[in-house]
């Protein structure tokens, strides 16, 4: 069974999708089989892989809601070796349609349990909100929750109501529910602040803070607007080498052994 990551902030702009996106690409690259899952209407991690999200005909908004299955679905994309369960605007609508549905909070964990025998990692790319599709992913971690953290200030206050909310989502829903991980984004070492929110992200989650920290870069801003991840717009980059290193960092801490060839 896939190993099912969350990637989730209720805040925005801290580098979810580019953390999926990019994560998920170098998984690939380890010979790992992998599902990105976007669950954001703003189909961000739909247009980062090239796919126009105006012309998605059936995705994650269909299978929520059960109009489709969800194997269907699920676009292939070789030269990146990964799978994509896409999103388009109309996931919007979502968030009104599942709650007079049954099983509303759970619905994606139900889907994925028919697809995930397929899969050695599920990604899931979250919305910067805590809303009845980020309560979806959330249910449906069953390896847990990364966190991406944007390396500036107004990030901390972020990072004090999403320990708030993964408390209330245990109590209420998921007792077992986990951080698997913090991963430090954006960070600019040339700052006093940058290595200020480091230490303080360190003492908020002692012991889960991934080692591999992803730099501000331009080339990863970039990258997007090439519907390229990093590993193939600029695979010599610091970035792209941050984000092999943290591929190469989750799965040796889940046992998964890199062939010495790609180490």
């Amino acid at each position: 069974m896939a190993r099912i990551y969350t990637i989730v902030n209720q805040k925005g702009g801290v580098g979810k999708t580019t953390t999926a996106i990019n994560l998920s690409t170098y998984l690939g690259h380890y010979n790992q089989s992998v599902l990105i899952v976007d669950l954001d209407s703003q189909a961000n991690a739909t247009s980062c892989l090239g796919v126009d999200k105006n012309t998605i005909k059936s995705g994650t908004y269909e299978v929520l809601i059960g109009a489709a299955p969800i194997g269907p679905q699920i676009l292939r994309n070789p030269h990146y070796k990964i799978s994509l369960l896409p999103a388009s605007p109309a996931l919007a609508g979502a968030e009104v349609e599942l709650i007079d549905l049954p099983q509303r909070e759970s619905r994606l964990k139900v889907a994925l349990a028919q697809v995930s025998s397929r899969y050695q990692y599920i990604i899931i790319d979250c919305p910067p909100s805590l809303s009845l599709l980020t309560i979806n992913g959330l249910v449906a971690a069953q390896g847990g929750v990364i966190i991406p953290v944007q390396c500036e200030y107004l990030a901390l206050e972020g990072l004090g109501q999403l320990s708030q909310t993964l408390a209330k989502v245990r109590v209420s829903m998921v007792p077992d529910l986990k951080v698997r991980g913090v991963v430090l984004t954006m960070f600019d070492s040339r700052t006093r602040l940058a290595n200020d929110v480091v230490a303080e992200v360190h003492n908020h989650f002692p012991d889960q803070v991934f080692k591999s920290v992803i730099p501000r870069s331009v080339r990863l801003a970039e990258a997007p607007s090439y519907g390229q991840p990093i590993s193939i717009y600029a695979p010599d980059s610091h970035a792209a080498r941050s984000y092999d290193a943290l591929a190469r960092e989750i799965l040796e801490q889940d046992g998964v052994s890199i062939p010495q060839s790609q180490s």
